[in-house]
């Protein structure tokens, strides 16, 4: 099993020699200074991520993490408890908004069952890392044990490293679970300091009444539970989830391996919270696709200081923003690696 220390020691900063001779190189291309903008400063990070000045186009893999929450049972979600498994059902069927986005933008998706209320059996395509058939009830109950929440980053950074010898290089967040922007709107508070009322969205589409509960919830989870941010897996354990650990697991692993990671939306960047906690240095290695419509994302955006690619109004998680992410690092290093330079091209540079 792997040890949570050690890839958070493996973990380097990033080599910002090797951003300066991206950004020669990128200046060198056929178009005036900075003329493509974020596209640039997207294929010059991948490069100092990665370390590779001549890169290929990375194969590209979006994790979809499932489970569920107990929270749900008060009333902090517009869709009862069994979508969870529904959906993971319509993910390996190839059904869900993330198997068209992923088939759009030409990346594979692998759905992980690390905690669905739910025995699926043998079913093809699903990868059992199941810790327990969901967490505990935050409201009266801390989400699981230390011991669990362990578990969960370990599968993630596992995860991580099996899609590195594959040959990945370039991987997508992404998850489903009822009830789940309960608990990332409570690891949000924590780590970054700001009111419940502040970071608590509508998520799956509650009115305002119901968003007052789920405040009202999150607080008393708060009050109830003493989560300390400077211990980002207590953090996890008291008011988070497995997927949530999951993704945080599988951020850390990618930074250990230099594979960036592209972020989907807000439970991603809760989990993102979690994995920088543990390791700042994680954060380098994090694009944000997208900012979502939950305005606890912003505060996460910010407190990370993460610039997102998009801005579409999305929230439905699952990775969707992330293949759209993904895609564009991919467009941004085919400008990188395919643009004829002035002197190939025979080109007047500017004087």
């Amino acid at each position: 099993m792997m040890v949570i220390q050690d890839v958070c020691r493996g973990i380097q900063p990033l080599n910002q020699d090797v951003r300066a001779k991206a950004k020669t190189w990128l200046d060198r291309l056929t178009k005036p200074l900075g003329s493509l903008g974020r596209l640039e400063e997207l294929a010059a990070s991948y490069v100092t991520m990665t370390g590779e000045l001549k890169p290929n186009v990375p194969r590209g893999m979006v994790f979809t993490f499932a489970a569920d929450h107990g929270v749900a049972l008060e009333g902090v979600s517009a869709y009862p408890r069994e979508v969870t498994f529904q959906m993971v059902l319509n993910f390996l069927r190839g059904g869900a908004g993330v198997n068209v986005l992923a088939r759009h933008a030409g990346v594979a998706v692998r759905v992980v069952d690390i905690g669905v209320d739910c025995e699926f059996g043998t079913v093809a395509g699903l990868l059992d890392r199941k810790i327990m058939k969901g967490t505990g009830n935050i409201f009266s109950e801390p989400a699981m044990t230390r011991d669990q929440a362990e578990r969960a980053v370990t599968v993630g950074m596992e995860l991580a490293a099996d899609a590195v010898r594959e040959g990945i290089g370039l991987i997508g967040t992404g998850e489903m679970g009822i009830g789940n922007t309960t608990p990332s709107a409570a690891i949000t508070a924590v780590m970054t300091g700001r009111p419940a009322a502040d970071v608590t969205g509508r998520g799956t589409g509650i009115d305002e009444s119901g968003r007052a509960r789920k405040v009202a919830v999150i607080e008393q989870a708060l009050a109830l539970h003493h989560p300390d941010p400077a211990d980002p897996l207590a953090v996890l354990a008291k008011v988070g989830g497995l997927e949530i650990g999951g993704l945080a697991g599988l951020m850390l692993g990618a930074a250990e391996a230099r594979i960036p990671v592209v972020l989907d939306g807000f439970i991603a960047g809760a989990a993102a919270l979690i994995a920088v906690g543990l390791q700042p240095l994680c954060r380098e290695y994090l694009i944000a696709s997208h900012r979502s419509a939950e305005q606890g994302h912003r505060v996460i955006l910010d407190y990370l200081r993460l610039k997102p690619l998009l801005d579409l109004d999305l929230r439905l998680g699952e990775g969707t923003g992330a293949c759209l992410g993904m895609d564009l690092v991919c467009a941004a290093i085919k400008i990188y690696t395919e643009m004829a330079t002035f002197d190939e091209a025979g080109v007047s540079s500017k004087a």
